[in-house]
Protein backbone atom coordinates (compact mmCIF):
# COMPACT_ATOMS: atom_id res chain seq x y z
CA UNK A 1 0.00 0.00 0.00
CA UNK A 2 1.45 3.35 -0.99
CA UNK A 3 1.76 6.27 1.41
CA UNK A 4 -1.04 8.23 -0.25
CA UNK A 5 -3.42 5.30 0.28
CA UNK A 6 -2.73 4.93 4.02
CA UNK A 7 -5.80 6.90 5.12
CA UNK A 8 -9.29 6.74 3.65
CA UNK A 9 -10.20 10.06 5.27
CA UNK A 10 -8.33 12.77 7.14
CA UNK A 11 -9.25 16.09 8.72
CA UNK A 12 -6.53 18.38 10.04
CA UNK A 13 -6.99 21.57 12.09
CA UNK A 14 -10.66 21.93 11.17
CA UNK A 15 -12.58 24.96 12.40
CA UNK A 16 -16.18 25.56 11.40
CA UNK A 17 -18.44 28.51 12.17
CA UNK A 18 -22.11 29.09 11.50
CA UNK A 19 -22.41 32.85 11.68
CA UNK A 20 -20.68 34.01 14.86
CA UNK A 21 -20.88 30.57 16.51
CA UNK A 22 -17.84 28.32 16.20
CA UNK A 23 -19.03 24.71 16.35
CA UNK A 24 -15.76 22.87 15.57
CA UNK A 25 -12.46 23.82 17.13
CA UNK A 26 -9.17 22.48 15.71
CA UNK A 27 -10.68 19.07 14.94
CA UNK A 28 -8.46 16.31 13.60
CA UNK A 29 -9.25 12.73 12.61
CA UNK A 30 -7.38 10.16 10.50
CA UNK A 31 -9.09 6.91 9.49
CA UNK A 32 -6.89 4.14 8.02
CA UNK A 33 -8.04 2.23 4.95
CA UNK A 34 -10.08 -0.83 5.98
CA UNK A 35 -10.80 0.49 9.46
CA UNK A 36 -14.20 0.63 11.14
CA UNK A 37 -13.97 3.84 13.16
CA UNK A 38 -16.62 4.77 15.73
CA UNK A 39 -17.52 8.45 16.06
CA UNK A 40 -19.28 9.08 19.36
CA UNK A 41 -20.33 12.01 21.50
CA UNK A 42 -23.35 13.66 23.06
CA UNK A 43 -25.86 15.45 20.84
CA UNK A 44 -24.38 18.82 19.97
CA UNK A 45 -20.80 17.51 20.25
CA UNK A 46 -20.13 18.30 16.58
CA UNK A 47 -20.48 14.88 14.96
CA UNK A 48 -23.04 15.93 12.35
CA UNK A 49 -21.03 19.01 11.44
CA UNK A 50 -17.90 16.91 10.94
CA UNK A 51 -19.86 14.47 8.75
CA UNK A 52 -21.15 17.42 6.71
CA UNK A 53 -17.55 18.50 6.09
CA UNK A 54 -16.38 14.97 5.24
CA UNK A 55 -19.21 14.61 2.68
CA UNK A 56 -18.89 18.06 1.11
CA UNK A 57 -22.20 19.48 2.30
CA UNK A 58 -20.30 22.59 3.39
CA UNK A 59 -16.75 23.78 3.71
CA UNK A 60 -14.50 24.44 6.69
CA UNK A 61 -13.43 27.92 7.75
CA UNK A 62 -9.94 26.59 8.44
CA UNK A 63 -8.09 23.31 8.06
CA UNK A 64 -7.85 20.60 5.42
CA UNK A 65 -9.94 17.56 4.42
CA UNK A 66 -8.27 14.72 2.51
CA UNK A 67 -9.96 11.64 1.06
CA UNK A 68 -7.99 8.66 -0.19
CA UNK A 69 -4.73 10.56 0.29
CA UNK A 70 -5.81 13.47 -1.93
CA UNK A 71 -7.28 16.88 -1.13
CA UNK A 72 -11.07 16.83 -1.02
CA UNK A 73 -12.90 17.97 -4.18
CA UNK A 74 -14.33 21.45 -4.43
CA UNK A 75 -17.83 21.82 -2.99
CA UNK A 76 -19.30 22.12 -6.47
CA UNK A 77 -17.80 18.82 -7.67
CA UNK A 78 -20.59 16.55 -6.47
CA UNK A 79 -19.50 13.63 -8.63
CA UNK A 80 -16.01 13.88 -7.14
CA UNK A 81 -17.46 13.60 -3.64
CA UNK A 82 -19.75 10.70 -4.61
CA UNK A 83 -16.79 8.77 -5.96
CA UNK A 84 -14.88 9.06 -2.69
CA UNK A 85 -17.38 9.14 0.19
CA UNK A 86 -20.97 8.19 0.89
CA UNK A 87 -23.19 8.55 3.96
CA UNK A 88 -26.04 6.17 4.82
CA UNK A 89 -28.31 8.15 7.12
CA UNK A 90 -30.86 6.95 9.65
CA UNK A 91 -33.58 8.51 7.49
CA UNK A 92 -34.42 7.55 3.91
CA UNK A 93 -31.94 8.68 1.28
CA UNK A 94 -33.25 6.50 -1.52
CA UNK A 95 -35.79 8.14 -3.79
CA UNK A 96 -39.05 6.37 -2.91
CA UNK A 97 -40.84 6.58 -6.27
CA UNK A 98 -37.87 5.44 -8.35
CA UNK A 99 -37.26 1.74 -8.77
CA UNK A 100 -34.61 -0.23 -6.92
CA UNK A 101 -32.53 -0.35 -10.13
CA UNK A 102 -32.84 3.41 -10.68
CA UNK A 103 -31.73 4.03 -7.10
CA UNK A 104 -28.78 1.65 -7.38
CA UNK A 105 -27.43 3.42 -10.46
CA UNK A 106 -28.56 6.95 -9.60
CA UNK A 107 -26.39 9.42 -11.57
CA UNK A 108 -24.49 6.40 -12.83
CA UNK A 109 -26.85 4.69 -15.27
CA UNK A 110 -25.42 2.49 -18.05
CA UNK A 111 -25.93 4.19 -21.40
CA UNK A 112 -26.08 3.12 -25.03
CA UNK A 113 -24.16 4.53 -27.98
CA UNK A 114 -26.59 7.44 -28.24
CA UNK A 115 -26.00 8.50 -24.64
CA UNK A 116 -29.44 7.32 -23.53
CA UNK A 117 -30.09 5.12 -20.51
CA UNK A 118 -29.80 1.47 -21.56
CA UNK A 119 -32.81 -0.05 -19.76
CA UNK A 120 -31.83 -3.64 -20.55
CA UNK A 121 -28.32 -3.23 -19.14
CA UNK A 122 -29.70 -1.31 -16.17
CA UNK A 123 -31.95 -4.24 -15.30
CA UNK A 124 -29.29 -6.90 -15.91
CA UNK A 125 -26.62 -5.13 -13.90
CA UNK A 126 -29.09 -4.43 -11.09
CA UNK A 127 -30.04 -8.10 -10.90
CA UNK A 128 -26.35 -9.01 -10.66
CA UNK A 129 -25.83 -6.52 -7.81
CA UNK A 130 -28.93 -7.69 -5.94
CA UNK A 131 -27.87 -11.33 -6.30
CA UNK A 132 -24.38 -10.49 -5.06
CA UNK A 133 -25.87 -8.90 -1.93
CA UNK A 134 -28.41 -11.69 -1.45
CA UNK A 135 -31.26 -9.21 -1.72
CA UNK A 136 -34.43 -10.94 -2.86
CA UNK A 137 -36.24 -8.01 -4.46
CA UNK A 138 -37.14 -7.20 -8.07
CA UNK A 139 -35.09 -4.43 -9.73
CA UNK A 140 -38.30 -2.72 -10.92
CA UNK A 141 -39.82 -2.60 -7.41
CA UNK A 142 -40.58 0.93 -6.20
CA UNK A 143 -38.05 1.80 -3.49
CA UNK A 144 -40.71 2.93 -1.01
CA UNK A 145 -41.71 -0.72 -0.66
CA UNK A 146 -38.29 -1.72 0.73
CA UNK A 147 -37.74 -2.57 4.37
CA UNK A 148 -35.27 -0.48 6.37
CA UNK A 149 -32.65 -3.23 6.04
CA UNK A 150 -33.15 -3.51 2.27
CA UNK A 151 -32.95 0.27 1.89
CA UNK A 152 -29.62 0.34 3.71
CA UNK A 153 -28.24 -2.37 1.43
CA UNK A 154 -29.32 -0.39 -1.64
CA UNK A 155 -27.62 2.75 -0.30
CA UNK A 156 -24.37 0.95 0.52
CA UNK A 157 -24.37 -0.89 -2.81
CA UNK A 158 -25.01 2.39 -4.65
CA UNK A 159 -22.05 4.02 -2.91
CA UNK A 160 -19.75 1.18 -3.96
CA UNK A 161 -21.04 1.27 -7.54
CA UNK A 162 -20.20 4.98 -7.72
CA UNK A 163 -16.65 4.20 -6.66
CA UNK A 164 -16.69 5.19 -3.00
CA UNK A 165 -14.53 3.12 -0.67
CA UNK A 166 -15.29 5.22 2.40
CA UNK A 167 -18.80 4.89 3.84
CA UNK A 168 -20.28 6.76 6.80
CA UNK A 169 -23.08 4.95 8.66
CA UNK A 170 -25.21 7.31 10.77
CA UNK A 171 -27.21 5.42 13.43
CA UNK A 172 -27.71 2.51 11.02
CA UNK A 173 -29.33 0.13 13.53
CA UNK A 174 -31.90 2.52 15.02
CA UNK A 175 -34.82 0.78 13.28
CA UNK A 176 -33.37 -2.71 12.81
CA UNK A 177 -34.17 -5.88 14.70
CA UNK A 178 -31.27 -7.79 16.22
CA UNK A 179 -31.07 -10.39 13.45
CA UNK A 180 -30.92 -7.55 10.90
CA UNK A 181 -28.17 -5.88 12.93
CA UNK A 182 -26.18 -9.11 12.82
CA UNK A 183 -26.52 -9.30 9.04
CA UNK A 184 -25.43 -5.66 8.69
CA UNK A 185 -22.34 -6.34 10.79
CA UNK A 186 -21.49 -9.39 8.69
CA UNK A 187 -21.63 -7.24 5.55
CA UNK A 188 -19.47 -4.55 7.12
CA UNK A 189 -16.82 -7.11 8.05
CA UNK A 190 -16.88 -8.59 4.57
CA UNK A 191 -16.45 -5.18 2.96
CA UNK A 192 -13.62 -4.31 5.32
CA UNK A 193 -11.75 -7.36 4.04
CA UNK A 194 -12.10 -5.82 0.56
CA UNK A 195 -10.56 -2.54 1.74
CA UNK A 196 -13.76 -0.57 2.33
CA UNK A 197 -13.52 1.87 5.27
CA UNK A 198 -16.36 2.76 7.62
CA UNK A 199 -17.07 5.65 9.95
CA UNK A 200 -19.76 4.36 12.33
CA UNK A 201 -21.92 6.79 14.34
CA UNK A 202 -24.06 5.33 17.10
CA UNK A 203 -25.31 6.03 20.61
CA UNK A 204 -25.32 2.28 21.31
CA UNK A 205 -21.94 1.67 22.88
CA UNK A 206 -22.30 -2.11 22.87
CA UNK A 207 -22.56 -1.98 19.07
CA UNK A 208 -19.39 -0.01 18.53
CA UNK A 209 -17.43 -2.45 20.68
CA UNK A 210 -18.85 -5.25 18.56
CA UNK A 211 -18.13 -3.86 15.09
CA UNK A 212 -15.50 -1.09 15.37
CA UNK A 213 -11.76 -1.25 15.91
CA UNK A 214 -11.06 2.35 16.88
CA UNK A 215 -13.01 5.30 18.26
CA UNK A 216 -12.96 9.08 18.03
CA UNK A 217 -14.79 10.88 20.84
CA UNK A 218 -16.09 14.44 20.39
CA UNK A 219 -17.28 16.85 23.05
CA UNK A 220 -18.21 20.51 22.67
CA UNK A 221 -16.88 20.67 19.10
CA UNK A 222 -13.49 19.14 19.92
CA UNK A 223 -11.90 15.71 19.63
CA UNK A 224 -11.21 14.63 23.22
CA UNK A 225 -10.15 11.02 22.65
CA UNK A 226 -8.78 8.94 19.78
CA UNK A 227 -7.93 5.33 20.60
CA UNK A 228 -8.27 1.64 19.91
CA UNK A 229 -11.42 0.32 21.54
CA UNK A 230 -9.42 -2.51 23.10
CA UNK A 231 -7.57 0.17 25.07
CA UNK A 232 -10.65 2.18 26.09
CA UNK A 233 -13.10 0.44 28.47
CA UNK A 234 -16.72 1.57 28.43
CA UNK A 235 -16.47 3.55 31.65
CA UNK A 236 -13.57 5.60 30.30
CA UNK A 237 -15.35 6.07 26.97
CA UNK A 238 -18.46 7.39 28.71
CA UNK A 239 -16.32 9.68 30.86
CA UNK A 240 -14.73 11.11 27.71
CA UNK A 241 -18.13 11.67 26.11
CA UNK A 242 -19.79 13.43 29.01
CA UNK A 243 -16.84 15.22 30.64
CA UNK A 244 -17.78 16.31 34.15
CA UNK A 245 -21.38 15.19 33.72
CA UNK A 246 -22.19 12.40 36.17
CA UNK A 247 -23.24 9.61 33.82
CA UNK A 248 -24.27 7.30 36.60
CA UNK A 249 -27.46 6.08 34.96
CA UNK A 250 -29.63 8.42 37.00
CA UNK A 251 -33.25 7.87 36.18
CA UNK A 252 -32.90 4.13 35.59
CA UNK A 253 -33.79 3.40 39.18
CA UNK A 254 -36.99 4.98 40.28
CA UNK A 255 -37.23 3.93 43.88
CA UNK A 256 -40.47 2.47 45.13
CA UNK A 257 -42.86 4.25 42.79
CA UNK A 258 -44.67 0.99 42.03
CA UNK A 259 -45.85 0.83 45.62
CA UNK A 260 -47.48 4.24 45.20
CA UNK A 261 -49.61 3.12 42.25
CA UNK A 262 -53.30 3.48 43.00
CA UNK A 263 -55.70 0.58 42.57
CA UNK A 264 -57.79 2.27 39.88
CA UNK A 265 -56.17 2.01 36.44
CA UNK A 266 -55.39 5.23 34.64
CA UNK A 267 -55.32 3.31 31.35
CA UNK A 268 -57.37 0.16 30.81
CA UNK A 269 -57.22 -1.70 27.48
CA UNK A 270 -59.69 -4.54 27.02
CA UNK A 271 -59.85 -7.10 24.20
CA UNK A 272 -58.04 -4.87 21.70
CA UNK A 273 -57.97 -6.64 18.33
CA UNK A 274 -56.68 -5.53 14.94
CA UNK A 275 -56.54 -7.82 11.94
CA UNK A 276 -53.05 -9.26 11.31
CA UNK A 277 -51.59 -7.08 14.10
CA UNK A 278 -53.23 -7.52 17.53
CA UNK A 279 -55.13 -10.35 19.19
CA UNK A 280 -57.23 -9.79 22.33
CA UNK A 281 -54.89 -7.38 24.11
CA UNK A 282 -55.75 -6.76 27.77
CA UNK A 283 -53.47 -4.30 29.57
CA UNK A 284 -53.88 -1.93 32.52
CA UNK A 285 -51.57 0.83 33.72
CA UNK A 286 -52.38 2.25 37.16
CA UNK A 287 -52.10 5.87 38.17
CA UNK A 288 -48.57 6.54 39.33
CA UNK A 289 -47.24 3.45 37.53
CA UNK A 290 -44.82 3.15 34.61
CA UNK A 291 -45.29 0.04 32.46
CA UNK A 292 -43.02 -1.06 29.64
CA UNK A 293 -44.47 -2.64 26.52
CA UNK A 294 -41.64 -4.55 24.84
CA UNK A 295 -41.48 -6.33 21.50
CA UNK A 296 -39.74 -6.58 18.18
CA UNK A 297 -40.50 -4.30 15.25
CA UNK A 298 -43.81 -5.51 13.84
CA UNK A 299 -44.81 -7.24 17.07
CA UNK A 300 -47.82 -4.93 17.46
CA UNK A 301 -46.49 -2.75 20.26
CA UNK A 302 -46.59 0.42 18.18
CA UNK A 303 -50.16 -0.39 17.05
CA UNK A 304 -51.24 -0.40 20.70
CA UNK A 305 -49.61 2.99 21.27
CA UNK A 306 -51.26 4.41 18.16
CA UNK A 307 -54.65 3.04 19.22
CA UNK A 308 -54.38 4.69 22.64
CA UNK A 309 -53.41 7.95 20.92
CA UNK A 310 -56.44 7.67 18.62
CA UNK A 311 -54.33 7.33 15.46
CA UNK A 312 -55.96 4.06 14.43
CA UNK A 313 -59.25 2.34 15.14
CA UNK A 314 -59.00 -1.33 16.16
CA UNK A 315 -61.50 -3.90 14.93
CA UNK A 316 -62.63 -4.70 18.46
CA UNK A 317 -61.93 -3.83 22.07
CA UNK A 318 -62.17 -0.90 24.46
CA UNK A 319 -59.86 1.77 25.86
CA UNK A 320 -60.79 3.52 29.10
CA UNK A 321 -59.08 6.53 30.72
CA UNK A 322 -59.70 6.75 34.49
CA UNK A 323 -62.60 4.34 34.09
CA UNK A 324 -64.34 6.19 31.24
CA UNK A 325 -64.46 4.48 27.85
CA UNK A 326 -63.25 6.64 24.97
CA UNK A 327 -64.15 6.75 21.26
CA UNK A 328 -61.66 4.71 19.22
CA UNK A 329 -59.76 6.14 16.26
CA UNK A 330 -60.33 9.76 17.32
CA UNK A 331 -57.19 11.76 18.17
CA UNK A 332 -59.14 14.74 19.49
CA UNK A 333 -61.30 12.60 21.75
CA UNK A 334 -58.28 10.78 23.17
CA UNK A 335 -56.49 14.05 23.83
CA UNK A 336 -59.59 15.47 25.50
CA UNK A 337 -59.85 12.34 27.62
CA UNK A 338 -56.34 12.97 28.90
CA UNK A 339 -53.86 11.11 26.67
CA UNK A 340 -50.45 12.59 25.92
CA UNK A 341 -48.52 10.85 23.14
CA UNK A 342 -44.92 10.93 21.93
CA UNK A 343 -44.44 9.33 18.49
CA UNK A 344 -41.54 7.01 17.71
CA UNK A 345 -40.06 9.03 14.84
CA UNK A 346 -39.74 12.73 15.56
CA UNK A 347 -38.67 13.41 11.95
CA UNK A 348 -41.73 11.80 10.32
CA UNK A 349 -44.60 12.36 12.73
CA UNK A 350 -43.26 14.24 15.72
CA UNK A 351 -42.09 17.73 14.87
CA UNK A 352 -42.76 20.72 12.65
CA UNK A 353 -39.07 21.37 11.86
CA UNK A 354 -39.49 24.81 10.29
CA UNK A 355 -41.67 26.12 13.12
CA UNK A 356 -40.33 27.57 16.34
CA UNK A 357 -39.68 25.67 19.56
CA UNK A 358 -42.55 27.57 21.13
CA UNK A 359 -45.05 26.69 18.41
CA UNK A 360 -44.04 23.02 18.62
CA UNK A 361 -44.37 22.97 22.40
CA UNK A 362 -47.85 24.51 22.45
CA UNK A 363 -49.66 23.02 19.43
CA UNK A 364 -51.79 20.78 21.66
CA UNK A 365 -52.87 23.52 24.09
CA UNK A 366 -53.58 26.53 21.88
CA UNK A 367 -57.20 26.92 23.14
CA UNK A 368 -55.77 27.55 26.62
CA UNK A 369 -53.64 30.43 25.41
CA UNK A 370 -56.34 32.91 24.54
CA UNK A 371 -60.09 33.43 24.01
CA UNK A 372 -62.15 33.04 20.82
CA UNK A 373 -59.43 31.18 18.91
CA UNK A 374 -56.80 33.89 19.43
CA UNK A 375 -53.44 33.08 20.96
CA UNK A 376 -52.03 35.49 23.51
CA UNK A 377 -48.35 35.81 22.61
CA UNK A 378 -47.62 36.80 26.21
CA UNK A 379 -49.26 33.68 27.63
CA UNK A 380 -47.58 31.51 25.02
CA UNK A 381 -44.18 33.05 25.69
CA UNK A 382 -44.51 32.58 29.45
CA UNK A 383 -45.54 28.95 29.03
CA UNK A 384 -42.74 28.22 26.55
CA UNK A 385 -40.07 29.84 28.73
CA UNK A 386 -41.26 27.78 31.69
CA UNK A 387 -41.22 24.54 29.65
CA UNK A 388 -37.76 25.21 28.23
CA UNK A 389 -36.43 25.71 31.75
CA UNK A 390 -38.23 22.70 33.26
CA UNK A 391 -37.25 20.37 30.41
CA UNK A 392 -33.66 21.57 30.21
CA UNK A 393 -33.90 22.39 26.50
CA UNK A 394 -30.71 24.06 25.26
CA UNK A 395 -31.83 26.84 22.91
CA UNK A 396 -31.24 30.52 22.24
CA UNK A 397 -34.95 31.32 22.70
CA UNK A 398 -38.43 29.90 22.20
CA UNK A 399 -38.53 31.52 18.75
CA UNK A 400 -35.59 29.45 17.45
CA UNK A 401 -36.64 26.94 14.73
CA UNK A 402 -36.83 23.53 16.38
CA UNK A 403 -35.05 21.94 13.42
CA UNK A 404 -31.86 23.71 14.54
CA UNK A 405 -31.77 21.85 17.87
CA UNK A 406 -29.83 18.67 18.56
CA UNK A 407 -31.76 15.40 18.56
CA UNK A 408 -31.82 15.22 22.35
CA UNK A 409 -33.31 18.70 22.70
CA UNK A 410 -35.87 17.96 19.99
CA UNK A 411 -36.89 14.84 21.88
CA UNK A 412 -37.28 16.80 25.13
CA UNK A 413 -39.57 19.20 23.26
CA UNK A 414 -41.72 16.33 22.00
CA UNK A 415 -42.15 15.00 25.52
CA UNK A 416 -42.81 18.54 26.74
CA UNK A 417 -45.57 19.01 24.20
CA UNK A 418 -47.23 15.78 25.37
CA UNK A 419 -47.01 17.01 28.99
CA UNK A 420 -48.25 20.53 28.20
CA UNK A 421 -51.90 19.50 28.58
CA UNK A 422 -51.20 17.83 31.95
CA UNK A 423 -52.43 14.43 30.71
CA UNK A 424 -53.74 11.56 32.83
CA UNK A 425 -52.03 8.98 30.60
CA UNK A 426 -48.63 9.44 28.95
CA UNK A 427 -47.70 7.10 26.07
CA UNK A 428 -44.10 7.22 24.86
CA UNK A 429 -42.79 5.25 21.89
CA UNK A 430 -38.98 4.80 22.09
CA UNK A 431 -38.65 8.06 24.05
CA UNK A 432 -34.83 8.16 24.07
CA UNK A 433 -34.15 6.71 20.61
CA UNK A 434 -31.18 8.35 18.90
CA UNK A 435 -30.20 10.69 21.74
CA UNK A 436 -27.01 10.98 23.76
CA UNK A 437 -26.40 9.75 27.31
CA UNK A 438 -26.99 13.08 29.02
CA UNK A 439 -30.27 13.63 27.15
CA UNK A 440 -31.39 10.10 28.03
CA UNK A 441 -30.72 10.85 31.68
CA UNK A 442 -32.77 14.05 31.47
CA UNK A 443 -35.64 12.30 29.71
CA UNK A 444 -35.70 9.54 32.32
CA UNK A 445 -36.02 12.16 35.05
CA UNK A 446 -38.87 13.85 33.15
CA UNK A 447 -40.69 10.51 32.78
CA UNK A 448 -40.17 9.62 36.45
CA UNK A 449 -41.52 13.02 37.48
CA UNK A 450 -44.66 12.45 35.38
CA UNK A 451 -45.25 9.12 37.10
CA UNK A 452 -44.64 10.64 40.52
CA UNK A 453 -47.35 13.22 39.73
CA UNK A 454 -49.81 10.33 39.34
CA UNK A 455 -49.85 9.85 35.57
CA UNK A 456 -50.20 6.37 34.11
CA UNK A 457 -47.11 6.01 31.91
CA UNK A 458 -46.74 3.47 29.08
CA UNK A 459 -43.24 3.17 27.58
CA UNK A 460 -43.27 1.30 24.24
CA UNK A 461 -39.77 0.02 23.55
CA UNK A 462 -37.34 -2.88 23.23
CA UNK A 463 -34.42 -0.86 24.62
CA UNK A 464 -33.39 -2.39 27.95
CA UNK A 465 -32.28 0.99 29.31
CA UNK A 466 -35.72 2.45 28.64
CA UNK A 467 -37.45 -0.59 30.10
CA UNK A 468 -35.30 -0.36 33.24
CA UNK A 469 -37.21 2.72 34.42
CA UNK A 470 -40.49 0.77 34.38
CA UNK A 471 -42.24 -0.83 37.35
CA UNK A 472 -43.06 -3.86 35.21
CA UNK A 473 -42.62 -4.96 31.62
CA UNK A 474 -45.22 -6.62 29.40
CA UNK A 475 -43.89 -8.46 26.35
CA UNK A 476 -45.79 -8.70 23.07
CA UNK A 477 -44.89 -11.19 20.36
CA UNK A 478 -46.72 -11.45 17.03
CA UNK A 479 -49.68 -9.48 18.28
CA UNK A 480 -50.17 -11.31 21.60
CA UNK A 481 -49.07 -10.47 25.14
CA UNK A 482 -46.88 -13.40 26.17
CA UNK A 483 -44.96 -12.57 29.38
CA UNK A 484 -44.99 -10.14 32.28
CA UNK A 485 -41.89 -9.21 34.29
CA UNK A 486 -41.84 -7.40 37.62
CA UNK A 487 -39.05 -4.97 38.54
CA UNK A 488 -35.77 -6.82 39.05
CA UNK A 489 -36.13 -8.84 35.84
CA UNK A 490 -33.14 -10.47 34.20
CA UNK A 491 -31.96 -9.03 30.87
CA UNK A 492 -31.63 -12.45 29.26
CA UNK A 493 -35.17 -13.47 30.23
CA UNK A 494 -36.70 -10.28 28.81
CA UNK A 495 -34.69 -10.49 25.57
CA UNK A 496 -35.64 -14.16 25.17
CA UNK A 497 -39.31 -13.25 25.58
CA UNK A 498 -39.03 -10.38 23.12
CA UNK A 499 -37.46 -12.76 20.59
CA UNK A 500 -40.33 -15.22 21.09
CA UNK A 501 -38.30 -17.95 22.76
CA UNK A 502 -41.07 -18.53 25.34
Amino acid sequence: MSAVETFAAEAHGINKRFGPIEVLHDVGISIPVGDARALVGRNGAGKSTLVGLLTGLYGANAGEIRLGGRPAPSLGDRQGWRERVACVYQRWMVIPHLTVAENLFLNNQPRNGLGLVDSRRLREESIAVLDDWGLDVAPDLDAWRLTVEQRQIVEIARALLQGSRFIILDEPTAELERREVNRLFERIRGLQEQGVTFLYISHHLEEIYEICRTVTVMRDGRVVADARLDDLPKDRLVAAMVGDFAASGAGRKSGDSASKAQMAPGLDIGGLTLKDSLEDINLSVHCGECVGLAGLAGSGKDKIAEAVAGLLAPDAGTIAIHGTKTPLGDVGAMRAAGVGYVARDRHVSGLFPLMSIGDNLTTTVLPKLGPFGFVSTGRQSDMVDRQIAELGIVATSGSQPIGELSGGNQQKAMVGRALASDPKVLVLAAPTQGVDIASKDALYRIINAARDRGMAVLVVSDDLDELAICDRVEVIFRGRLTRSFARGWNDQDVVAAIEGLY
